[in-house]
C-alpha cells in the first residue's frame, strides 16, 4: 500500500514539475486514483469521495483564499497602491531610493494581497520608469517578484503556504505576529525584508540622482481599502476572541467581505455584471483545485504512516544536533522549492518537521518556521520557482527583453541567500 501511494504521489510531483500549467489536473487525477484504489477509505465511488472532501480538504483555508483573492482584485481596481507608489517616486531624492522604496511597498502590499496580483499591480509603474529613462526593466521586475514572494510569507492571508501552516499549527491571524510572548514569523520576514531592501539599494544605487515625473494616478474608490482593512481587523479579532488558532469564522468572514465587494462593484460602481463575472473567472481557480487534490494525496500519505517513517529516519540521521536539523530543513526547503511547487511540499513536510521538533525536545516553531521560510523564500531562486516569477518574466518579455535562467539567478540568487539567512537567524535566536 505504501509503495503504491508513494508511486502515485511521485507521479503527481513529476507531472507538476514537467507541466506546471496542468498542476490541478495532475493533483486531482492522483487523488482520484488513490480514492479508486480504496486505500484511503473503504470502498470507492461517491461515498469515498464525499468522505475525502469532508475529512481531508481544508475548506476554511480555501474560503480564506477565495475571499482574499476577490478583495485583492478590487484593491488593485481602486488604484490606491499605484497612487502611493507615485508619491514615493515624487518624493525620493534619487531614482535608486525610489526603486527600492517601490519594492518595499510591493512587499508590504503582498503581505495582504496575493503575490501575482501585487506584481501585476506594480509592474506598470516599474515599466513606465524604465521606458522613460531607458533602463533595463529586468532587474526591477525581478525585484517586484521576489519582494512579493518574501512578504507573502509574513501573514495568514499572504500566500497559500502560510494558510496551510496556520491550519496545521493551529495559528490564528495574530499568532503570525506574536506567539507565546515571542515575536513570530512576521518579524522574521521583516528582518529578511530589511536585508533584501539593503541589497536592492546597493544594486540600484548607481542610478544616481536621476529625477522624473510620472502621470498622476487617480484613486477610483477607497471602499476596497476599507474591505481590506476590515478583513485584517476581522481576522485579528476572531483570532483574539476565539483563542483557538484558525477558527472557521475566518473563512466565512473573508467570503462575506468578498461577496460584499462584488455587490459594491456592480450596484455602487455600476460596473456590468459581466465584468464582475470576469473578475470571478480570473481568480486563481487552478491553485484552488490543485489544493483540493493535494490535500487528498498528502492526507493518504499521512494516513498510511509514510510521514511518520520519514520523520523517524530524519530524526535518526540528525540525532540531537538541533542546529544541524534546523539548517538542513531550511537549506533543503530552499533548494527543493526553487524547482518544485512549494504547496504540496509544505503540506507533506509540516507533520515531519513537527515530529522531528518533538523528538529533539525543541519548540515546534523552530523547524516549522524554518520549513516555511525555506519553502517560500526558496521560490525566489529560479524564474519558475513561483507564479509571481513566471509573470515577471512574461512582462519583461512583452517589453522586448528576454530573461535567461542564469540572469535571474544573478539578480535573485544573492537576494534569496541574504533574506533566507537573515530570517533564519532571527528564528533561531528567538525560538531556538
Amino acid at each position: 500500500m505504501k509503495i503504491f501511494i508513494l508511486a502515485v504521489a511521485a507521479a503527481m510531483y513529476a507531472m507538476v514539475i514537467a507541466v506546471p500549467n496542468r498542476k490541478a489536473a495532475a493533483a486531482l487525477s492522483a487523488a482520484g486514483i488513490l480514492l479508486g484504489a480504496g486505500f484511503l477509505f473503504p470502498g470507492a465511488g461517491a461515498p469515498a469521495l464525499g468522505r475525502a472532501l469532508l475529512d481531508l480538504v481544508n475548506w476554511n483555508i480555501l474560503a480564506i483564499y477565495v475571499g482574499s483573492l476577490v478583495i485583492a482584485d478590487l484593491f488593485i481596481y481602486s488604484r490606491v497602491p499605484a497612487v502611493l507608489a507615485d508619491r514615493v517616486v515624487e518624493k525620493s531624492p534619487t531614482l535608486g531610493i525610489a526603486i527600492t522604496a517601490i519594492l518595499v511597498i510591493t512587499g508590504l502590499v503582498s503581505a495582504f494581497v496575493e503575490n501575482v496580483a501585487t506584481v501585476l499591480l506594480m509592474a506598470p509603474i516599474a515599466l513606465a520608469i524604465c521606458r522613460r529613462l531607458d533602463l533595463d526593466p529586468a532587474p526591477f521586475l525581478i525585484g517586484l517578484a521576489v519582494m512579493a514572494n518574501l512578504q507573502g510569507t509574513a501573514t495568514l492571508v499572504g500566500d497559500p503556504p502560510s494558510m496551510i501552516f496556520a491550519s496545521y499549527a493551529n495559528y490564528g491571524f495574530n499568532d503570525f505576529f506574536f506567539k507565546a510572548g515571542r515575536p513570530s514569523i512576521f518579524f522574521a520576514v521583516q528582518v529578511g525584508c530589511l536585508a533584501g531592501a539593503l541589497y536592492f539599494f546597493l544594486f540600484f544605487r548607481k542610478l544616481g540622482k536621476i529625477r522624473m515625473d510620472l502621470p498622476y494616478e487617480r484613486i477610483a474608490s477607497w471602499f476596497p481599502t476599507i474591505l481590506l482593512a476590515a478583513m485584517i481587523l476581522g481576522l485579528a479579532l476572531i483570532s483574539f476572541l476565539s483563542g483557538e488558532g484558525l477558527h472557521a469564522a475566518s473563512g466565512l468572514l473573508c467570503l462575506a467581505l468578498g461577496l460584499a465587494g462584488l455587490a459594491w462593484f456592480v450596484f455602487v460602481r455600476k460596473e456590468p455584471p459581466s465584468k464582475a463575472l470576469d473578475l470571478v473567472k480570473r481568480l486563481d481557480w487552478e491553485t484552488i483545485l490543485f489544493l483540493i487534490g493535494v490535500f487528498i494525496v498528502v492526507g493518504s500519505i499521512g494516513d498510511a504512516g509514510i510521514l511518520d517513517d520519514l520523520a523517524a529516519r530524519m530524526t535518526a540521521v540528525i540525532g540531537g544536533r538541533i542546529l544541524l536539523g534546523f539548517a538542513a530543513v531550511v537549506i533543503v526547503s530552499v533548494l527543493i522549492s526553487g524547482f518544485v511547487d512549494n504547496v504540496p511540499y509544505i503540506i507533506a513536510m509540516l507533520p515531519v518537521a513537527g515530529k522531528m521538533a518533538a523528538s529533539a525536545g525543541m519548540p515546534d516553531e523552530v523547524l516549522m518556521f524554518g520549513l516555511l521560510i525555506g519553502s517560500c523564500l526558496g521560490g525566489n531562486l529560479t524564474p519558475f520557482g513561483a507564479s509571481a516569477n513566471v509573470v515577471a518574466v512574461s512582462l519583461v518579455k512583452k517589453a522586448g527583453r528576454h530573461v535567461s535562467f542564469f540572469e535571474w539567478i544573478r539578480v535573485a540568487g544573492p537576494f534569496t541567500a541574504l533574506t533566507t539567512i537573515a530570517s533564519s537567524l532571527f528564528v533561531w535566536f528567538v525560538w531556538g
